[in-house]
């Protein structure tokens, strides 16, 4: 096989893949006029139409469905034995994609960005914020991060941090014109500030567990996103009551006072975040260490001494 019919094919599964001309050449590092003239190439070579295409989706053709098929187990395998050759030197080199949500990012990776490519210059850090929950595999990643709960089957998990609480939150402000909720049961007379998962699109269901007894309800209130940026801001403006991870911008409203804590003997402990790869693909020396990095604990960020600080105040003496 000539080099451009292997990188025709190599186009076709990547869009097939990612059912997106524009995701596919962000992944192959293509223009999207590129992209489109090698599958022309492609579906004129084989004198056959591969992919449906309209302006809003691509999918493929009985013929191209056929064709994925049984090319794509070939073109993973080629990249794993690649992988392999490449690992077996001992090289950290290479591009390391990660898919990861964007509490993660910036709690855990950006504080060691420095750190891993003072120790790894040769390796590209490709790294997407995606609060979606995407399909890494699917999405050509090496590993995602995702809190425990959420984590894709049939993979390889790394723990990256210890299990958290949820926290129910507001200012002090809103709790003077409203009230303390005393119970879950409360919050039904209470704006709450609601969160919704991207992606999926669904609305997340606020639970609650004190020795044993659980709750599980799904409340309203003037405000539904999708991200910290808008949520805890929104909080902070007495527009309601937020239910959510202890990030940092959680945790420095908290330290100032600008936000007090309800519900507090009603917080349940969920799992913490994760690191997580596909069990069918070889572990290359990029990811090992990226993963090393993660959970070096001789340089502790910012996150990680107050969440150190937390435990140590919250253990009986």
């Amino acid at each position: 096989m000539r080099g451009s019919e292997f990188a025709q094919l190599k186009a076709f599964v990547a869009i097939v893949e990612r059912a997106s001309f524009a995701r596919a050449a962000d992944h192959l590092g293509l223009s999207r006029p590129a992209l489109s003239q090698i599958i022309r190439l492609l579906e004129g070579r084989l004198g056959v139409r591969l992919l449906n295409r309209t302006t809003r989706s691509v999918a493929p053709t009985a013929a191209g469905r056929r064709l994925h098929e049984r090319i794509a187990p070939m073109l993973l395998e080629m990249d794993e034995a690649v992988a392999e050759a490449v690992a077996a030197t001992a090289r950290t080199a290479g591009t390391l994609r990660i898919n990861t949500l964007s509490m993660a990012a910036k709690q855990i990776i950006a504080p060691r960005l420095g750190r891993f490519h003072r120790a790894h210059p040769d390796v590209v850090l490709d790294i997407v914020i995606d609060d979606g929950l995407s399909d890494i595999v699917a999405g050509g990643f090496d590993a995602g991060i995702r809190v425990g709960e959420r984590l894709q089957k049939d993979m390889i998990a790394v723990r990256l941090t210890p299990d958290v609480k949820l926290l129910a939150v507001a200012s002090s402000g809103y709790l003077a014109r409203h009230g303390e909720p005393r119970t879950p049961a409360d919050l039904q007379q209470h704006a709450c500030i609601n969160w919704r998962f991207p992606g999926s699109g669904t609305i997340a269901r606020w639970e609650f567990e004190k020795k044993g007894q659980k709750i599980e309800t799904v409340l309203e209130g003037p405000l539904i996103s999708n991200h910290q940026d808008i949520v805890v801001p929104a909080a902070l403006q007495g527009l309601g009551v937020l239910y959510a991870y202890n990030d940092d911008g959680i945790a420095e409203a908290l330290k100032r006072r600008r936000l007090r804590r309800v519900l507090v003997d009603w917080s349940p402990t969920v799992p913490g975040l994760f690191l997580y790869y596909s069990n069918r693909r070889h572990v290359q020396p990029a990811l090992r260490a990226f993963i090393e990095c993660l959970l070096d604990r001789d340089e502790q960020t910012p996150y990680e001494r107050r969440l150190a600080k937390a435990r140590a105040e919250t253990s009986p003496a």
